[in-house]
């Protein structure tokens, strides 16, 4: 009988079968950060309970630490306790640790796949619901709560309901000045951020399978959005090209034998999902959110959408909702909207081609007045290779500020924000209310959109630049 990949992957970790719909499952990896990796440390400890296997965890701090330039661990207070908890801790169970300004260190799911931590038809887990990325590279990955963390460090195993299964084709190819992050918002724009409750979705078609790694790392990361706890895509060359010769990806023959593994990863032909989703990707233009959800999504040439016009009662509320907390009016167009912040960065659009494209809008262009603008790399690495690149120097004399590898002002939990009534343009995946800092306006685009608000001062189609 055909199976789908998300099939194969949860059968082949699933060591019980807990009945109604419930497995205990294999967990293959385990991210920590210094928000709730700390947590579920200090829990270990407090319950006199070993980490089963700490070679399968991975520890880096990303989310409270500052992201100033020259910062140490002290820069930002608050944080310094959670980032000494997790790098003591993390040693005294022998779980490898990446410390700021060391190779490795960044976003956890930046640096997991940078390092090929996770690799095809493995289960990784992390105390973040953006895991999901690390469905690009084939993997089943999603985000814990803290109590499923503590279990998962001290059994190696999880308590798992099995989702439905979902497929969504991008078929055709895309057009000028569309991004994988542009396909997942208009996807989300178009089904709401509810649709993927419940399900495992798989990303398919001609336009997924033309995107490189990074794109795909971007295409999963939003799958919480969509409401999907798993989205992942099926490996392939582009896949073991990008892993081959990484730092924990197998080596020589080993490597060679692991390919032959994961080409038997990929749904099977004629394989059943529960249900099929078709984007058409010539129909996707360049994508902006307007209010205070990922799915308030639309195409740069649209105009903001009046609450009278939304299907029910319920959206219509939070549509109005919406609009004033953004300050903007039903019926103009998106384009054109005065901004005051730019965010380039995250753990969806802080990768090396995310810095590259949006470079590539900022060149012999600079920040318009009035306009504050920063770029984070994803991880030291991001950082090392930009700066190579000469990137640093090309947004510094554009009037960017360069700064350290980190979160930074997606969650705000470092203390940067977007100052209260402000209006953003950030690359990262959230923009609900106070996201970026109490009261901040937040409007979710890819890195070149985001650039291109930059240099315009308004939000603004990528393709006239």
């Amino acid at each position: 009988m055909p199976r789908t990949m998300f099939d194969k992957i949860w059968d082949s970790h699933s060591i019980a079968d807990l009945g109604d719909g419930w497995a205990l499952l294999h967990i293959d990896r385990h991210l920590l950060h210094d928000l709730s990796g700390s947590r579920a440390l200090q829990e270990i400890e407090d319950r006199e309970l070993p980490v089963r296997n700490p070679e399968l965890a991975f520890a880096t701090p990303d989310h409270a630490v500052s992201s100033a330039p020259g910062r140490t661990a002290a820069t930002f207070g608050p944080g310094e306790k959670l980032l000494i908890g997790l790098r003591s801790r993390s040693a005294e169970h022998g779980i490898r640790f990446f410390d700021l300004g060391q190779d490795g260190h960044g976003i956890v799911h930046v640096m997991a796949p940078e390092l090929a931590i996770v690799l095809p038809g493995l289960t990784l887990i992390c105390g973040d619901s953006h895991t999901c990325t690390n469905g690009g590279v084939g993997a089943l990955a999603f985000g814990v709560g803290s109590s499923e963390l503590v279990h998962a460090l001290a059994t190696q195993t999880l308590r798992q309901r099995r989702p439905k299964t979902m497929r969504v084709s991008f078929e055709g190819a895309t057009g000028p000045g569309v991004t994988p992050k542009d396909m997942v918002l208009h996807l989300i724009g178009r089904l709401g951020a509810a649709a993927g409750t419940g399900f495992a979705v798989e990303y398919a078609g001609p336009a997924v399978r033309a995107l490189p790694v990074e794109g795909r790392l971007t295409l999963c990361n939003l799958s919480i959005e969509l409401g999907a706890k798993m989205g992942f895509i099926a490996p392939d060359d582009a896949t073991f090209d990008y892993l081959r010769g990484r730092h924990y990806a197998p080596q020589g023959a080993a490597f060679d034998a692991a390919i032959a593994q994961w080409r038997r990863l990929p749904s099977d032909p004629g394989a059943v999902f529960d249900r099929e989703v078709v984007i058409d990707a010539a129909d996707i233009a360049p994508t902006i959110t307007w209010g205070t959800s990922p799915e308030h999504a639309i195409g740069i040439g649209e105009c903001v959408p009046n609450p009278a016009n939304a299907p029910d009662a319920a959206r219509q509320t939070a549509w109005r909702s919406a609009l004033d907390y953004m300050g903007l009016e039903p019926g103009r167009p998106i384009a054109g909207t005065k901004v005051d912040w730019v965010f380039v960065g995250s753990c969806t659009n802080g990768r090396m081609s995310d810095l590259r494209a949006a470079a590539a809008i900022v060149r012999g262009r600079h920040v318009a007045p009035g306009v504050t603008a920063w770029v984070v790399p994803g991880s030291q690495r991001v950082k090392q290779e930009a700066e190579a690149e000469g990137l640093d120097r090309l947004f510094l004399d554009a009037g960017f500020a360069w700064r350290e590898p980190g979160c930074s002002m997606c969650v705000a939990a470092n203390g940067e924000r977007v100052p209260p009534g402000m209006r953003s343009v950030s690359t990262s995946n959230r923009n609900f209310v106070g996201r970026q800092g109490p009261g901040a306006r937040t409007h979710l685009a890819s890195p070149a959109m985001a650039a291109a608000a930059a240099v315009t001062g308004v939000i603004t189609d990528v393709r006239s630049l």
